[in-house]
């Protein structure tokens, strides 16, 4: 019962939230220099005033932008995001749902490789404190860290994609000859494709994640129930395995719910560097158009799985520690 209550609470936050994001996203979008219709306007010498007041009222940009922000919220409520700026005007979810399953699978698999390897490696690091281990991954983790996204994808390219031809370095498939493939020829022409866009991904999660993982770990083994319990002659293993890392995985809850949203973002640069044809290439398009609708399209996927996260990470708070969902410390 106390974990319902908790839940509804949580939850209720999420609307106002929610509303208080696009509100924001949608009068600062609009306060950016240029329209939509510049492209067809600027370079059009028989574009008079009259003409370009008409393109005005055809995109609806001719009345204020809380009137603007009245419609595209009604037709969120009833789950119509609008129709897209460019000259096909299709409905802006008909372009996201053709590009979202493409996104969703590349941010999966680089959450899955980050939390696969950045975990043990932070535990390690932690229990081999200040050893060669420890310092090399250190170094490396920094370096990952620290390096832009975009120069390692031109790095892996030029590398794996041009100097040792191991690797294709854009689109999702081969041009030539996929539709006569296989099913698992197909399965490993796309994960030939997809192998850097992925690895590309994930570094910066990985490198932030080990680091977390090391830091919590060091702190939970100095707590005196640690030294208790090898004192009490437990194997290393399950001292550290199961009473140590439980309890150091609380803080990495919070990090892994938000990291959905982050890596989300992130699929612009390797989306654009990599022409794969996903929501972070979309987003990208739409921003050098101008294109409304579909920018916002795109604010709203990212902005709820930025609550869902949110709203993941304090399920599993609640579930591994029940002094939060009692409202001891929560504050509720």
């Amino acid at each position: 019962m106390a974990l319902l209550l908790y839940l509804i609470k949580r939850f209720a936050v999420l609307i106002p939230t929610f509303l208080g994001i696009t509100l924001i996203s949608f009068f600062v979008m609009h306060l950016a220099p240029g329209e939509p219709m510049s492209l067809q306007a600027d370079f059009n010498p028989k574009m008079t005033p009259e003409m370009r007041q008409r393109l005005r009222a055809q995109y609806g940009l001719d009345k204020p932008l809380y009137v603007q922000y009245a419609r595209w919220l009604k037709g969120l409520l009833v789950l119509d995001l609008g129709r897209s700026f460019a000259p096909d005007r299709r409905p802006v979810w008909q372009k996201i749902k053709e590009r979202l399953p493409v996104t969703l699978l590349i941010n999966g698999l680089s959450l899955i490789l980050i939390i696969v390897i950045a975990i043990p490696l932070g535990v390690k690091a932690a229990v081999e404190q200040n050893s060669l281990f420890d310092q090399a991954t250190t170094v490396l983790v920094f370096l990952g860290y620290a390096a832009p996204a975009f120069w390692i994808a031109l790095l892996l390219m030029l590398f794996f994609g041009i100097y040792l031809g191991w690797l294709p370095i854009s689109g999702l498939h081969s041009l030539m000859g996929y539709g006569q493939m296989a099913w698992w020829q197909k399965t490993l022409d796309w994960s030939k494709h997809l192998l850097l866009p992925v690895l590309v991904s994930s570094i910066g999660g990985l490198a932030g994640l080990s680091r977390y993982t090391r830091s919590s770990m060091l702190e939970v083994l100095r707590q005196d129930y640690i030294t208790t319990a090898r004192a009490k002659g437990l194997p290393e293993r399950v001292v550290v395995y199961r009473h140590a890392l439980r309890n150091a995985l609380l803080p990495l809850i919070t990090i892994l719910g938000l990291s959905i949203p982050g890596l989300i973002g992130g699929s612009v640069i390797f989306e654009s560097i990599f022409a794969i044809p996903g929501v972070g290439q979309l987003m990208w398009s739409s921003v050098m158009a101008r294109d409304y609708p579909v920018l916002m399209g795109n604010l709203v996927i990212v902005s709820i799985l930025t609550l869902l996260g949110n709203l993941l990470a304090d399920i599993g708070y609640a579930l591994a520690d029940p002094r939060i969902r009692t409202g001891i410390q929560s504050g509720d």
